[in-house]
């Protein structure tokens, strides 16, 4: 079981992102008083009734965002695999009164990677906007910004990390070789060549890694994300909330989710100096002051070895859920920035 308190920490920075109304999710916060697999007064059993209610109502869109919360942080139980299947089940009805949104699949040795897509045409293909959370976001959640992609003038592809959701690949240091796949698989139907990456947390991580093996991809807007600090240092990843190590150690496979265990699995996956230095695209980074996941050597570190890079800090927790919106004009104003030929400040 996750800790309460932890979940309901964890909880405002993806209410708030979500845009879930206030008023609803504080409701539901106050209710809650364990994380017993499916008791009432649990996590997933509360979000999940909040969810049924809206899914009642025909409110499809904040239903299958409340799933979404009921499965939060991983599935580990039949409560929360229950939940995830009600949540692509809203969802798929949701969908279904939507234009162009459409299911990608790309095939690799290992597993499968799925995405939700829209813009996406051959005759007219589009510049890509590549996006992914982190190691707790379902594609379902960040799928709505695909309905952006006419404003935008882009093909927006929103996928998820491995272990995650629909994601069968296994999550480890190659981990990065599912986004240009992602690319190979629309490639007929948009301008792959012209790729820009809104990678946030550890799929920062990732977005960053495929930098340098990939031409295609021409920049990067991320918060939050580990570098190398995080995955190096054993001390640090022992302070770490156990919301994350535990999901890290399921991800990843790691037996037990023995701290030790789980920092030797990772050791390998920082980044260097020389890969930094060697990324010829701009790099925009929000950072916050007070993360409780990355620690302050991570940002300082691209500051420090990337060439075209943009920082951004908030005084706030990791996601900056205090700055919501701010993030979100941030992001958005970076992507605009890449795209218009300016260097990052």
């Amino acid at each position: 079981m996750n800790d309460v308190t932890e979940l309901k920490e964890f909880a405002l920075v993806h209410a708030k992102a979500l845009q879930l109304p206030p008023g609803q999710y504080e409701k539901v916060l106050d209710r809650i008083t364990s994380d017993e697999d499916g008791a009432p007064g649990s996590w997933t059993a509360e979000w999940s009734a909040a969810a049924a209610e809206l899914d009642d109502a025909g409110q499809l869109l904040p239903a299958f965002l409340c799933y979404t919360m009921a499965r939060f942080p991983v599935v580990d139980g039949p409560a929360r695999q229950e939940a995830y299947e009600k949540c692509r089940s809203a969802f798929d009805r949701w969908r279904a009164g939507q234009q162009g949104i459409e299911r990608v699949t790309a095939p690799l040795a290992d597993g499968e990677v799925v995405a939700w897509a829209g813009g996406l045409s051959a005759a007219e293909p589009k510049p890509v906007l590549l996006v992914t959370g982190g190691i707790v976001s379902l594609k379902e959640q960040w799928a709505p910004v695909t309905l952006q992609a006419a404003a935008l003038g882009m093909a927006i592809v929103v996928t998820e990390l491995p272990g995650v959701g629909e994601n069968t690949l296994p999550y480890d240091r190659e981990s990065w070789r599912m986004l240009p796949a992602l690319l190979d698989a629309i490639a007929d139907r948009a301008d792959v060549a012209d790729t820009y990456a809104l990678a946030n947390s550890f799929g920062g991580h990732l977005a960053l890694r495929w930098a340098g093996h990939d031409a295609r991809l021409r920049g990067i807007v991320t918060s939050g994300a580990p570098v190398s600090e995080f995955f190096g240092d054993a001390d640090w990843l022992r302070g770490v909330p156990g919301i994350t190590r535990h999901t890290l150690a399921r991800l990843t496979g790691t037996a037990g989710g023995d701290d030790g265990a789980l920092h030797k699995t990772l050791a390998g996956w920082a980044l260097t100096p020389g890969e930094l230095a060697a990324l010829e695209i701009p790099v925009c980074y929000s950072a916050s002051l007070r993360d409780e996941i990355i620690p302050a050597g991570d940002p300082a570190f691209v500051r420090q070895h990337v060439k075209q890079v943009s920082m951004n800090e908030f005084d706030d927790v990791h996601g900056a859920p205090a700055h919501v919106q701010q993030t979100v004009d941030w992001t958005f104003g970076s992507l605009l920035a890449m795209r218009q030929g300016h260097a990052p400040r």
